[in-house]
């Protein structure tokens, strides 16, 4: 459209604005009656204006066009793993993430007949092994893989290193000489409670333990990729400008470092607000949370069913959430608009506050001694524990509404003969180094007292 069409209007300021709102509002108090808080501590106003912004918006480095529909799946057996995969990339999937729980595992069988030049692969051990690092990286040499290796991640979720600090350490080191890359779980923050500032700031101090040990390690390849794993909650704009910070606070921090600043994101729905009961809401909810990954530049998506927290791994629920997928690329066109999010003054403005945020409570940590000694010390974990609270509060009160549990709940819905899984956090009694970060529903203790009292 010719430029000269606008010309012929006077432009707004934004003062202009709100003393039009000023006067609509009819003497009530502007901040009082428009403007709330987030649990961030950010204030989100009614209107935003190229007046609220110093400098000019940059264009994202990423394309968020290019973003493939990933399928995560849990290895038990290798060729019957092989086959669900080659099964899920015939359906739709662009991208295959293994979970693999031991190294009995065979990585021959279990990629037999995928071409990873063309089918990007995500490897997640959950075991410390350097030979079997070695091997998956000989058979899969110069193609796209990403081994996800985080010592630290395991350290925060189970308590415990894989073997001691030590061990861990110089493992890691092997392995990252033949990997050139390792990843970082935020995931974890995510689904324990923590806010969206606390997410970014332990992700990047999370990193910097990394990057600190890489720098005294000169031996070490300079690392080319790292991946960060991100669960994204269903507050829509901030989770995507969650991610849009996180590539920003990775490429401050690895400037500082000399190192690669471009990152892959793999990204999936957070467990923290899914529900047992009215459990069809979940779609709905993974839906928008998918659109927030993409339009947030999550180089990989992987849903999550709608029924993973209480069924088995099963074929209706996988295809059912690869299919949302689909039609967000195929029907959606969430792969034709370049960055849609570019240059949305509300996006951007809580890009900059997110990031701003997170990064003076990252050097906050920093000036205390680091993510691994406040996580020792149990800093982490208390802080954690603290913004749980404040949302499981927010919860009780229906200010954090879950369509379905603590609001409009349908009394008739019984689910105990459906778990097949144990939805609810367990409790085993065990010797820690520190105190695990507990991942937990914000719905368990309703849903617990539903169950028994169900007939």
């Amino acid at each position: 459209m010719s430029n000269w069409l606008f010309n012929e209007f006077d432009s707004v300021s934004a003062k202009q604005w709100k003393q039009k709102i000023q006067f609509d509002l009819k003497g009530a108090d502007y901040n009082d009656t428009l403007v709330w808080k987030t649990n961030e501590d950010i204030s989100v106003k009614p209107f935003y204006h190229a007046d609220d912004f110093k400098d000019q918006l940059e264009i994202s480095k990423i394309e968020t066009s290019t973003w493939k529909i990933c399928q995560s799946i849990f290895v038990a057996d290798a060729k019957k793993s092989n086959k669900k995969a080659i099964d899920a990339i015939e359906r739709g999937a662009e991208s295959i993430k293994f979970i693999i729980p031991s190294e009995s595992i065979s990585i021959n069988n279990l990629i037999e007949n995928i071409n990873p030049e063309s089918i990007p692969l995500y490897f997640e051990l959950q075991f410390l092994s350097e030979s079997y690092i070695e091997e998956l990286t000989a058979i899969t040499s110069n193609t796209r893989i990403h081994i996800l290796t985080d010592i630290i991640g395991h350290l925060a979720k189970n308590g415990n290193w894989f073997h001691n600090l030590k061990d861990d350490f110089s493992k890691f080191k092997t392995i990252t000489t033949y990997t050139k890359s390792f990843s970082i779980d935020v995931s974890l923050y995510q689904n324990a409670g923590a806010t969206i500032v606390q997410q970014l700031a332990y992700a990047l101090a999370h990193a910097n333990e990394y990057l600190n040990y890489f720098e005294n390690n000169k031996e070490i390849p300079p690392i080319h990729q790292i991946t960060f794993n991100v669960s994204v909650g269903t507050n829509y704009f901030f989770e995507i400008a969650k991610l849009r910070a996180l590539r920003i606070l990775w490429d401050i921090l690895a400037t500082e470092y000399n190192a690669n600043s471009n990152c892959y994101i793999l990204a999936t729905p957070t467990k923290r607000n899914k529900t047992l009961y009215d459990y069809n809401t979940n779609m709905l909810r993974t839906t928008t949370e998918c659109m927030s990954a993409i339009l947030g530049g999550a180089n990989s998506v992987f849903n999550l069913p709608y029924d993973a927290i209480y069924h088995k791994d099963n074929e209706f629920g996988e295809r059912i959430a690869r299919n949302q997928l689909l039609v967000l690329k195929h029907e959606s066109y969430f792969d034709i608009v370049n960055n849609p999010s570019d240059g949305t003054y509300y996006i951007e403005s809580l890009t900059q506050q997110l990031t701003e945020k997170a990064l003076y409570l990252f050097k906050n940590i920093e000036k205390n001694g680091g993510f691994l000694k406040q996580l020792k010390e149990g800093t982490i974990q208390r802080k954690i524990k603290e913004s749980l609270s404040k949302e499981e509060a927010q919860f009780s009160a229906e200010e954090e509404i879950l369509l379905g549990t603590n609001k409009h709940p349908n009394t008739e819905d019984k689910m105990k003969q459906e778990l097949e899984l144990y939805p609810f956090v367990k409790t085993k009694q065990r010797k820690t180094l520190i105190e695990p970060i507990i991942e937990k529903r914000l719905a368990e203790k309703t849903e617990q007292e539903r169950l028994k009292n169900e007939s």
